[in-house]
């Protein structure tokens, strides 16, 4: 007879360290894995910078003018430094994201942006 055995996976990437302040200062809080931040105000009284990093040169991150996943968006792939996120995107600030090892697609996150739902997988903050 087989024993069934929980497997737990831990995934390291890609590696996401925000910052409380401008120019990678302040208070900062690293996540990993795949995820959706849904308002960033929430995360340490705002994320005003940000470091995106995976050994996956595919790895997104989509930074969207709204909370939830709605607004506007824009879509990064590779490793990122970002020293501020004001008026990054045609003059708006971002107020969420979505942190992947995968590569997501336009169609993919226009499906986010109109649901609201991360794919399956991904935790939300």
């Amino acid at each position: 007879m087989i024993e069934s055995q929980k497997v737990s996976i831990s995934q390291r990437f890609p590696l996401l360290t925000v910052y409380s302040e401008e120019n990678f200062r302040g208070a900062r809080r690293i996540f990993t894995g795949n995820l959706g931040i849904r308002n960033l105000d929430r995360v340490l009284g705002g994320i005003e910078s940000l470091r995106f990093f995976s050994t996956n040169p595919n790895a997104t991150l989509v930074l969207f003018t709204r909370t939830r996943f709605r607004g506007n968006f824009r879509i990064l792939r590779g490793n990122r430094s970002i020293r501020d996120l004001d008026d990054l995107i045609a003059g708006n600030d971002v107020e969420s994201l979505i942190s992947t090892n995968q590569r997501l697609t336009v169609a993919q996150v226009r499906n986010i942006r109109n649901t609201g739902t991360l794919p399956p997988g991904y935790r939300v903050i």
